[in-house]
């Protein structure tokens, strides 16, 4: 063993400075690849962590004694969201608290988050601090937030208090009514769990071209390794020495890929957790994903980038004759094709189980499916484009793609797959105007009870009037019956500037006349739906994002990995006098040709996997997404390829063979 991996060793060294390039190439393959992989796995663990901080905000009935009374609602200020938490103590409880408090808040206390803490001093008293009358007892720790700047109140009351006896029927998806409960665990709430959903599926949509990268990485610099290692067979050395030798070298070097992709997450961490979603920014702890999954990391990349080593070492072991003489090898099987319509078919079927890992799984099995079609594709390509040729560079790119069809889709492969996800994500992506906009300006409303709407509306004037604020008070509707009936004060404030202050100054002045009401307007009532549209659009520019750096980065690195496996080809053809533009326009085409037909495929692919949660037409910003899609696509391939042309540049220059 020791032998082997001295001989692997000088075999890599010997082979000079572009040996070591192409070893460079697969390790910087690697280290991207790990270093979004762990982002990938980041998403769903950060999201996990915002569900287990905000669960003690969803109150569980108490099946025992209980030892508090809990209720939340959702207040508003400067078009922000503020969690308001009304706790009512029953008995002592000694250790039982919410998370983030060191006790459990008393009758009159108010305990705050630092980020509503700053505001309260930041704004006047008669717009935010006065909706909030008991004494600031104590900051809310990072154990009780979902975010760093999240606004938090968690208010002390006592069991007798009117605010914890009030149905708060009146806004069931933002508010929870008074629970009796016997600790602070609580349940996931529902906001939570979809997000999570969406991290699972973005997850998918990023780590399946990942891995498809990963497993490429091995592949790099094939012809280079098959020519040395059948060679080596030819001389005597055994299959299993020829596959120890392999897979040092992979491993080896995938190792340190994915310890250098781990210390480049970690550096991008900060900035990472400047990302909004679902209200705010992260804390840095959350998008750690733990020591296990880096572990995971660690070990996984390696073993995947030495199994895929193995696997195409096939041809060196059985036929290691043919390797040397170049031969072309047998054209892949239409099998590959079936296999890919037998999940589509799965595609549509697997919606009807309501498991999101079962869909997560068949949406994972369609994208591995593009990538097992897609050299399949090239081979028939090639064979196309070889036929119709009329000028030189036309041929040498069909006869290179029919040749080696699987290095030709490593280098589009990417951006192939990306072109999958934006088909997927452009067809799902939501209006800007799916959700009705309600005017701006169109005041506040309160509900309050029916046989008390008249005395309540007259005290709203004068608070109103106290605070200074013009405002012309209403009542309207009905609701319920019997002693449940309600009715709707319409608060109409007047337009122009200063409206937001007016509105906040109102809220404030109006807390607390209904006890367990809140003064909301029509545009609080779409707030959570807005804030949700908004975060789709981020998590498909994040999605899409890491998507096409994966592309172009995979058709940056195989573009030169596919020059130094040719290099004696392409300086031979030189020397034989074929021009260096003929060689360079016949390696644009080999690239072009095969992305427009799996590029457009994909696409179309994507957009059929969507279909199942499709619940709108394409909205003008899908359509807007995918094709810049398709544009930033080629531009990135096109990129690479004439990054990688002062490589094509300097292999031609020497024809003479390399000792590796």
């Amino acid at each position: 063993m020791r032998n082997l991996l001295e001989l692997s060793w000088r075999l890599l060294r010997g082979g000079g400075r572009q040996s070591m390039l192409g070893t460079g190439l697969t390790a910087t393959a690697v280290a991207i690849s790990s270093a979004l992989l762990m982002f990938a796995l980041a998403a769903n663990v950060a999201f996990a962590a915002r569900a287990d901080r905000e669960a003690w905000r969803n109150p569980v009935e108490a099946k025992g004694t209980p030892v508090a009374i809990e209720a939340t609602a959702k207040d508003y200020v400067r078009d922000l969201s503020i969690t308001v938490v009304d706790v009512a103590p029953l008995r002592d409880a000694p250790g039982v608290r919410p998370p983030g408090m060191s006790r459990m808040p008393r009758p009159g206390e108010v305990w705050v988050s630092p980020g509503l803490a700053e505001l309260m001093r930041e704004l006047p008293t008669g717009q935010l601090a006065a909706r909030f009358p008991g004494k600031v007892a104590g900051t809310i720790g990072d154990d009780g937030l979902l975010y760093p700047d999240e606004l938090v109140a968690v208010v002390g009351r006592t069991a007798a208090d009117p605010a914890m006896a009030a149905s708060r029927t009146d806004h069931p998806l933002t508010s929870t009514p008074p629970t009796k409960i016997s600790d602070f665990a609580g349940r996931a709430g529902d906001e939570t769990v979809v997000y999570q959903i969406m991290a699972l599926i973005a997850s998918v949509l990023m780590v399946v071209p990942l891995l498809v990268f990963g497993g490429a990485a091995a592949r790099l610099t094939v012809a280079r390794r098959d020519q040395r290692l059948a060679a080596l067979r030819l001389v005597g050395a055994t299959p299993w020495q020829v596959v120890m030798m392999t897979v040092a070298e992979a491993v080896i070097t995938a190792f340190g890929g994915a310890v250098l992709g781990l210390v480049l997450y970690g550096a991008a961490i900060p900035l990472l957790s400047r990302i909004e979603m679902a209200g705010g920014s992260w804390f840095a702890a959350d998008l750690w994903p733990g020591i296990l999954p880096v572990l995971g990391v660690l070990l996984a990349v390696p073993l995947l980038v030495g199994l895929s080593a193995v696997v195409g070492l096939r041809r060196v072991v059985v036929s290691p004759l043919g390797v040397a003489k170049r031969e072309t090898p047998p054209a892949m099987r239409f099998v590959r094709v079936v296999a890919l319509f037998v999940i589509l078919i799965a595609v549509p079927l697997s919606f009807r189980n309501t498991s999101v890992t079962v869909v997560a799984g068949v949406l994972g099995l369609a994208f591995l499916g593009v990538n097992l079609v897609g050299p399949w594709v090239v081979g028939v390509i090639g064979r196309i484009t070889t036929r119709t040729a009329r000028r030189p560079a036309r041929l040498l790119a069909g006869r290179r793609l029919v040749d080696d069809p699987k290095s030709a889709w490593r280098t589009v492969s990417g951006v192939a797959l990306t072109g999958f996800i934006a088909g997927f994500v452009g067809l799902l992506s939501p209006s800007s105007d799916l959700l009705s906009a309600p005017p701006s300006t169109a005041g506040l409303r309160l509900v309050v009870p029916d046989a008390q709407a008249a005395a309540l509306a007259e005290q709203a004037r004068e608070r109103l009037s106290g605070a200074g604020v013009d405002a012309h008070v209403t009542t309207s509707g009905g609701s319920g019956s019997g002693r449940a009936k309600e009715r709707t004060l319409t608060i109409s404030l007047p337009s122009g500037d200063g409206y937001t202050v007016r509105v906040d100054t109102a809220r404030t002045a109006l807390a607390g006349l209904v006890p367990g009401r809140i003064a909301t307007s029509p545009v609080d009532d779409q707030w959570q739906g807005i804030r949700l549209l908004d975060d789709v659009r981020t998590g498909t520019l994040v999605v899409l994002g890491v998507s096409f750096l994966v592309a172009i980065a995979s058709a940056g690195i195989t573009a030169a990995s596919s020059v130094l496996d040719r290099r004696q080809a392409y300086a031979l053809l030189r020397l034989a006098g074929t021009p260096l533009e003929v060689l360079d326009r016949a390696r644009r085409t080999e690239t072009l040709v095969p992305l427009a037909v799996m590029g457009g495929g994909s696409i179309l692919i994507g957009m059929f996997c969507a279909l199942p949660f499709v619940y709108a037409a394409m909205s003008v910003s899908g359509a807007v997404m995918l094709l810049t899609s398709v544009a930033v696509g080629f531009a990135g391939v096109l990129g690479a390829g004439a990054l990688s042309r002062p490589l094509l540049r300097s292999v031609t220059a020497n024809p003479a063979p390399r000792p590796d």
